[in-house]
């Protein structure tokens, strides 16, 4: 689910008389030309068009996954809200299945809730076909899971391949059976010809091909196995081997093989004929789970027998012979076993006594890369950083699990969980954040630094999810503990993490005291970076809600000038709202739009929803005093509508971020002033229809009408990575002198 779009369901369609936008849906491009299975394709579809429930069965490489997505692709102009593929091979941890699934669809929710619960209710009205890919060892949890979606969302579909069904009610099972003597032939000659341009040599080669595909049972895995060896051997000479292969293994029998047997021979086969360094590399590469890139295999797989400088050849050989996945996309050339490759490989890895070693060297590299995230994260690389912790994400859990299963290395889970911060709070993953934090915290751990880390970051999460006591108790013991120890660091962070609890709060007093005493104290020790200057924005909120605004627009002035020095973009998107609020509240409605515009944009690149719902609500308040051509009553009516709709946006988008609006009186207040102007223009009714019309307007649609403004025609930015963060800003159109007694006269 690496996507890099926003959210992920498309907002009505246009009027204006262009082509239909396709369905959205994160479906992968094909490695390889899909070759066959027309029967099976047509009854597929068939049976999506009767069922809201189909798994395909079938043994290890017959193909299902290849043609679930290849169905999939050909129905989804069925459903509006797209298709979406979620990968589950690589996932290990039944408590992350919906987790895993709910990024798979590019949600993102910051509540503190269970993940299932936020699932049921962003997925109550949509029309998608959910893909689930990889469902036999996770099978009764896919199974309650799937039940709960179906029941809940009456326009939802889903598709499961596995090795056996789910054994829901209503489910439709389409067993796959291995591919027929001319399609066999067909696949294992397109194959061939993609190792070797001049198959076949002649009609000897197309005889022994069409053997081959017979010994083979029409296996698709076990046929890519064996065309992979064409580009060393004749097909002769490969029909020799597998047949002497097969004879060893079933006493001579010349009947039917298993079909089971029959794969794990092909890839024994396969195995046999590699060379060392190839079965080496094989097995090493097993401790990975999903993609992997070239760097991250040279460092966890190199070794005296296998140099770093001979592993991209080696790498590069697997990939000739089908053993292994080549797959292009932005992050640039990555890698993957097939999984009943890897499993293969994982029984030899074992064998050889080195699979803990592997997976130590896989967790370390995980660490670097995460450590290295981190430290990325504030510069001009924050979008790339996003993209790649997303990528990365099955294996930086499998790091963490690893972690986490010996106590005698618990405290490096708690150290990878508290570097992984950015990606929790910058990323849109607070629910798993918080999942793997508890975790780490559970487990026993000598070292007061990482614990220190991983319980600030844990405050910060909670702060973020509403959950108040939660926050505090966290935030206490890091304070305790950093006192204890003389951990500067963590002390800073902990003082700053309170500040932010006040701030939602709304003990303005007691928000601008921690966070100055915060702020002091990243100076003492020299800390700069986005939490940092987070920290100024929040303080600029602070002394804002107090009257002070001209204080905020030097503190947010600042932080922009730092933002811009060092390329960093998610802290400064919260300078420009209060820099946007400022402008509002001084009259001057052309600079807050263009700042509040920017902000917005950034916010949506990636994916913040607290961010871009706060500017949400500005703007519909925004809207109030702006005209549109054509309107009723001189544009007022028409402003109102505008006003109404992204209220009713904003408000669907709360449900994913928490208590709407913090249940705080101050950031109330630009949504009851609007509410009640609104209300006035269009009377109850009309602002009721507006609502309803705004909340069924996703992000992006949201973004797209906001940015268009009233009776505008700017277009939504492209959505960029995805990372929500939860920050409060200033609040509503009030006087600048006094910003918070505004807000109490609205709100009360």
């Amino acid at each position: 689910m690496a996507p890099l779009s926003g959210s992920p369901f498309p907002g009505p369609s246009s009027d204006d008389g262009a082509a239909p936008a396709r369905p959205p849906g994160n479906l992968p491009a094909e490695p390889s030309r899909f070759i066959g299975r027309d029967r099976e394709l047509h009854a597929l579809a068939g049976h999506l068009g009767r069922s809201r429930l189909v798994t395909v069965t079938g043994v290890g490489g017959v193909g299902k996954t290849r043609l679930a997505i290849r169905a999939a692709q050909g129905v989804q102009d069925r459903f509006c809200d797209g298709v979406w593929l979620a990968e589950l091979s690589a996932l290990t941890d039944p408590a992350l299945l919906d987790h895993a699934v709910a990024a798979a669809l590019g949600l993102t929710d910051h509540t503190d809730r269970p993940p299932r619960a936020c699932l049921l209710e962003q997925l109550a009205d949509r029309r998608l076909l959910l893909v689930l890919d990889g469902v036999e060892h996770l099978a009764r949890e896919c199974a309650l899971l799937t039940h709960a979606l179906l029941r809940t969302a009456p326009g939802l579909s889903v598709l499961a391949a596995g090795r056996r069904r789910l054994g829901v009610a209503g489910e439709q099972v389409f067993p796959l059976s291995p591919m027929g003597g001319a399609d066999g032939v067909a696949l294992f000659e397109d194959r061939a010809t993609a190792v070797r341009p001049d198959f076949p040599a002649g009609a000897g080669e197309l005889v022994a091909a069409a053997e081959l595909c017979r010994r083979l049972d029409g296996i698709p895995l076990a046929l890519e196995l064996a065309a992979g060896r064409l580009g060393a051997l004749s097909a002769d000479q490969v029909l020799d081997r597998l047949d002497d292969r097969f004879r060893l293994l079933t006493g001579g029998s010349h009947g039917a093989l298993p079909r089971h047997r029959t794969l794990r021979t092909a890839i024994g086969w396969s195995h046999e004929l590699c060379t060392p360094a190839e079965r080496l590399l094989w097995a090493r590469l097993t401790v990975f789970a999903g993609l992997f890139d070239l760097e991250a295999a040279e460092y966890v797989c190199s070794g005296p027998e296998l140099p770093a400088e001979d592993l991209l050849d080696v790498l590069t050989s697997l990939v000739a012979q089908s053993v292994m996945v080549r797959e292009d996309g932005p992050l640039g050339p990555r890698y993957r076993l097939l999984d009943s490759v890897r499993a293969y490989g994982a029984d030899w890895l074992r064998a050889l006594g080195d699979d803990e070693r592997m997976r130590r060297r896989h967790r370390d590299w995980y660490m670097g890369l995460a450590t290295w995230c981190e430290l990325d994260w504030f510069g001009p690389r924050q979008a790339e950083v996003a993209a790649r912790v997303e990528a990365e994400l099955p294996n930086l859990r499998t790091a963490l699990e690893h972690s986490l299963e010996d106590s005698d290395e618990a405290h490096l889970g708690q150290c990878l969980a508290g570097t992984l911060w950015f990606c929790w709070v910058g990323c849109g993953r607070l629910a798993e954040g918080r999942y793997w934090l508890e975790r780490a915290l559970r487990a026993p751990a000598d070292y007061t630094e990482t614990r220190a880390k991983a319980l600030w970051v844990l405050g910060h999460v909670s702060v973020l999810q509403g959950d108040q006591a939660r926050a505090v108790g966290a935030l206490g013991e890091c304070r305790e503990l950093a006192e204890r120890t003389g951990d500067d660091r963590a002390a800073a962070y902990a003082e700053h993490r309170m500040g932010c609890l006040a701030l939602v709060s709304d003990d303005m007093p007691r928000a601008e005291r921690s966070l100055r005493a915060a702020l002091a104290r990243y100076r003492e020790i020299g800390e700069l970076n986005s939490n940092v200057l987070m920290g100024r924005v929040e303080l600029a909120m602070a002394v804002a809600f107090q009257g002070d605004l001209a204080g905020a627009v030097a503190l947010c002035e600042e932080v922009r000038e730092v933002c811009e020095d060092h390329g960093e973009r998610w802290t400064l998107a919260y300078a420009l709202y209060v820099l946007a609020f400022a402008a509002f509240s001084g009259g001057d409605r052309r600079r807050a739009r263009a700042l509040l515009e920017e902000c917005l944009v950034i916010d949506h690149a990636f994916h913040d929803l607290v961010g871009a719902v706060l500017a949400l609500e500005l703007l519909a308040l925004m809207a109030l005093d702006e005209r549109v051509e054509g309107a009723a009553e001189e544009g007022m009516e028409g402003d109102a509508v505008e006003a109404a709709v992204l209220q009713g946006a904003a408000g669907r988008l709360w449900r994913s971020v928490g208590l709407p609006l913090f249940g705080s009186r101050f950031f109330n207040a630009p949504h009851a002033l609007c509410e009640r102007r609104a209300r006035e223009r269009l009377g109850a009714e009309r602002y009721e229809e507006c609502l309803r019309e705004g909340a069924g307007l996703d992000l992006d649609a949201a973004v797209a009408r906001a940015l268009r403004g009233a009776g505008g025609g700017r277009a939504a930015a492209v959505p960029g990575p995805r990372g929500p963060q939860r920050h409060p800003v200033p609040e509503t159109h009030q006087p600048a002198s006094s910003p918070a007694a505004g807000a109490g006269e609205e709100a009360g």
